[in-house]
């Protein structure tokens, strides 16, 4: 199936489970949900997984485990594409009521990644190389975002202004295209490649010098 954009239907599926998060209402409305969301993304993917590489879909289900809101339903479906040996920096897209949403970078790292990752930044040379392509981002309209301390780490000291940077233990960024007539058609699909485009330098950076997790060190 090649994508051909993301039927109304779709979005006016996550408006009404916006209204009414419940099991009758998903069970009413599947139908909707797996040919005007799910089929199109997963359509949509797979048009650029030739440059990308293979995109997981995530479940349209919440964990509410361990959350004070127990909504069943994810309001949004999401899809996420890893280089495969790249180690860290994704790429992602997220389709809802709102419009769609699309980032990159690395969400969560572990201990070891997290210390390679701030030793880089320090560095004279990846640090400005991080920096540049940060702010690149920024000036382009892209949110800069990430799990975050409130002052750098002890036995770090930046003086150039990378100070921020040292502070994240995750980075990622993001931008919202708000709801518009072109999310029906392939127009969505190039948005959606010029934006991954966009972050190969991020992703570059983060592969390069923060590396895979221990788990996947240990599936090699």
């Amino acid at each position: 199936m090649t994508f051909q954009g993301f039927p109304d239907e779709g979005l006016v599926f996550y408006e009404g489970l916006e209204a009414d998060n419940s099991k009758t209402y998903w069970t009413r409305h599947r139908a909707a949900y797996d040919s005007c969301v799910r089929a199109p993304m997963q359509a949509l993917v797979d048009d650029l997984a030739p440059e990308f590489g293979p995109a997981k879909l995530f479940r349209p289900y919440r964990d509410v485990r361990f959350s004070n809101d127990k909504t069943p339903y994810k309001t949004h479906q999401g899809a996420v594409a890893h280089q495969e040996g790249r180690g860290a920096g994704a790429c992602y897209v997220e389709i809802s009521a709102e419009g769609l949403r699309v980032a990159g970078g690395a969400w969560r790292l572990e201990s070891d990644q997290v210390e390679r990752y701030r030793r880089a930044v320090a560095d004279d040379v990846q640090g400005p190389r991080l920096r540049a392509v940060v702010d690149r981002l920024a000036a382009a309209g892209w949110s800069i975002d990430g799990d975050r301390l409130t002052r750098v780490p002890k036995g770090y000291e930046v003086d150039d202004g990378r100070a921020d940077l040292l502070r994240h233990r995750s980075l990622h960024a993001g931008r919202l295209f708000e709801y518009a007539d072109w999310l029906h058609g392939p127009e969505a699909l190039e948005r959606v490649r010029t934006s991954w485009r966009d972050l190969t330098a991020l992703n570059a950076w983060l592969a390069d010098n923060v590396g895979a997790t221990t788990k996947e060190i240990r599936r090699r």
